[in-house]
């Protein structure tokens, strides 16, 4: 890195840690906003990066026997195995289907982000805690807005496959047990169906030679500052083409994951998301169909003696102009849009009587994961670019439990600065709730004041430990910020909103396969691996019992 860029990368950091002495980087998340759909005036230009989005979408039958709503983990593992089962299945996705190439630029970059990068919004506030601006457009990464925290979730086909950083991690067995409190086995779930996940989406361990690559400079800093504040970093499971990321070394790929592009996509493909393993064998089965475009507006059931569902949607163009407004129908009707979306629309379908007999924990038990982003000097005289997937986590235990995790740091630079990144992830039990505002039809969540502050505070205990040791000198220059999660879990509890295997109660035929079935937390780890392997054991019972 030039002295220039290193200057200017020293004036981000310093902007991004607002290096006052606070402990949050920002006072708290911004008012409940809607999606903006004002025309963009980049669509020409996207059109010519990425015309695929802009084909005519096709439009699903009026009646499917089984419908999907969304597309991301839970969503595409029921989707597969219903196909394989024998079962005609559409699969409704509000966002686009993005291609890849290792050399054009489909997706927004992160340092840079513009429409592309988000869903109908025209600001973001990430964890610099600098807003930026940008055109409205039908972009990967949607940010919901409640007061005192921000969510962010996929939207597009993928779901968060495309957005995430990757990481897949079992959680240990006392905190799982922890979390679900019986309602699912840990041992089924480490025997069987954590290892059916990894058979699908391979996810392994950073090599050795990326690891020592000029990409990873940061993550070596990382390892060396935990090991001398007396912790043994883990290696942790990365769901990424680890040949795509030594081709961007190599320079046989546009780079990506190697300068801090991850949570906007990747347009090379190096994320093996969702798109090129669950979704490509559903739709190779040829009894699987993704609908793109097509967003899901309301559930209810059909009247009559029919039994089955109702599914009101809006089909939009990326650029959010709709295209048609249509209810199709379903006998059963599995729900995967997303802890969020999940539950929104099963809270609003109870409160408006579409579907009055879904009980009183629907909308209940809604967390953050304890999710916390945190930043700390970086010591290390070796410098490189910001490499995306992150190499090793450690384990407190001497509080409430928390791991850290090696993070890049998104949206500021693609050089390392003057600064690491960690995600903290602490066992925290705060839950918020979702309610039905009859005056305007939205659904928000309620999270408690100050909800944050236990699991802000003990995730800052343990990096400033760290920071404390960093050598040559302790330093306690650090920030943390919990005003965002993008691991929203909960609002349709299994054993609670549905019985043990994600059927809703008081329904039949109605399903919950996505992160809104987690209690809010999956113990110290990220989400992904847990939420796909409770739904390989969900649905194989389900299509076992027929019910």
């Amino acid at each position: 890195m030039d002295r220039r860029g290193f200057v200017k990368g020293v004036g981000i950091a310093a902007a991004m840690l607002g290096l006052a002495g606070g402990s949050s980087l920002a006072p708290g998340a911004s008012p409940v906003r809607a999606d903006d759909y004002s025309p963009s005036p980049n669509s020409l230009l996207y059109r010519v990066l990425v015309p695929e989005i802009f084909a005519p979408l096709p439009d699903p039958a009026d009646h499917v026997p089984a419908i999907v709503v969304g597309s991301g983990f839970g969503a595409s593992i029921a989707a597969l195995r219903l196909a394989q089962s024998g079962t005609e299945v559409a699969v409704l996705e509000r966002g686009s289907r993005w291609p890849n190439d290792p050399w054009r630029n489909i997706f927004a970059v992160d340092t840079i982000p513009d429409g592309r990068g988000f869903w109908h919004r025209t600001t973001f506030t990430g964890v610099t805690r600098a807003p930026v601006s940008f055109d409205s457009f039908g972009g990967v990464l949607d940010v919901s807005n409640y007061p005192g925290i921000d969510v962010w979730r996929g939207a597009c086909v993928g779901g968060g496959s495309v957005v995430f950083t990757g990481v897949m991690i079992e959680p240990e067995q006392r905190f799982f047990e922890h979390v679900f409190g019986g309602a699912v086995g840990y041992r089924e779930m480490h025997d069987v169906y954590y290892p059916r996940v990894r058979d699908m989406l391979r996810p392994s361990p950073i090599p050795d030679d990326l690891y020592h690559s000029v990409a990873f400079a940061h993550s070596r800093a990382w390892d060396d500052q935990v090991r001398a504040a007396g912790y043994l970093p883990q290696r942790i499971d990365g769901m990424w083409n680890w040949n795509i990321i030594r081709d961007e070394l190599a320079g046989r790929s546009q780079p990506s994951a190697t300068v801090g592009c991850s949570n906007l996509g990747n347009s090379n493909g190096a994320k093996f998301d969702l798109n090129q393993n669950y979704l490509r064998y559903a739709e190779g089965t040829g009894r699987a169909r993704i609908y793109p475009g097509h967003r899901v507006d309301a559930i209810a059931k059909e009247p009559g003696p029919s039994g089955r569902y109702t599914v009101a949607l809006t089909k939009l163009a990326p650029t959010g102009e709709v295209l048609r407004t249509r209810t199709l129908t379903c006998d059963r009707l599995f729900l995967g849009a997303g802890s969020i979306g999940t539950s929104e629309l099963l809270v609003r379908a109870r409160d408006t009587g579409a579907l009055p007999d879904l009980n009183e924990h629907v909308g209940e038990g809604w967390g953050s994961n304890g999710d916390v982003g945190l930043a700390r000097p970086l010591t290390s005289l070796e410098l490189g670019t910001q490499g995306a997937p992150s190499a090793s986590r450690i384990l407190d235990e001497a509080g409430t439990p928390v791991s850290l995790e090696s993070w890049f740091i998104p949206g500021v630079t693609p050089f390392d600065i003057t600064t690491l990144g960690s995600l903290g992830i602490v066992l925290d039990d705060t839950r918020g709730r979702f309610v039905h505002n009859p005056a305007d039809g939205r659904v928000d969540l309620q999270w408690p004041d100050n909800g944050a502050a236990g699991y802000l505070a003990r995730a800052l205990e343990v990096n400033d430990k760290v920071a404390c040791d960093c050598p040559p000198i302790a330093l306690r220059v650090i920030g943390g910020d919990a005003s965002f999660t993008s691991h929203p879990l909960g609002g349709a509890v299994i054993g609670r909103a549905t019985d043990e295997y994600g059927r809703v109660r008081g329904y039949r035929g109605l399903y919950v396969m996505d992160g809104a079935a987690v209690p809010g937390s999956t113990g110290t780890v990220n989400p992904a691996l847990t939420i796909s392997a409770l739904a390989e054991r969900n649905i194989e019972q389900i299509i076992s019992s027929g019910e």
